[in-house]
């Protein structure tokens, strides 16, 4: 029986955590491998690429499945999505002292970045509807 790429995925990164978790809420981390959807993604179909491997993100909360896989929830804001991740699909982003970013603020940014280009969006809608 031959595996779909989804199924692949799961199968390699269903390595044992650490006991104490290797990354912190806001740590800046980047995507090793590429996240596919195995089915918990409704928006999607099944084995379709959801975020490249290379995309950086910061860590958002820190939880459990079944009580024995941790999985970081990860805000890859550029991308404007937010996934779960498995320590084995994640590395830290070293920041120089001089590189140091502020993420509350860049994410700031962007969620208003966002918020005024739907409102835009909206508008241009309700404009097309009155002229309609």
């Amino acid at each position: 029986m031959e595996l779909t790429p989804a199924q692949q995925d799961m199968v390699s990164s269903s390595t044992k955590d650490e006991i104490l978790p290797v990354f912190r809420v806001g740590q800046r981390v980047r995507l090793v491998k590429m996240i596919r959807n195995d089915g918990t993604y409704p928006h999607a179909n099944n084995g379709d690429v959801l975020v490249m491997s290379g995309a950086e993100g910061y860590v958002r909360k820190i939880g459990d499945f079944l009580q024995s896989i941790r999985v970081y929830e990860v805000n890859f804001f550029e991308d404007g999505y937010i996934f779960g991740c498995r320590e084995a699909e994640l590395e830290a982003v070293d920041l120089d002292a001089e590189d140091e970013v502020d993420e509350v603020a860049e994410e700031l940014k962007w969620l208003k970045e966002h918020r005024a280009k739907r409102a835009a969006e909206k508008k241009a809608k309700e404009e097309a509807e009155k002229e309609g």
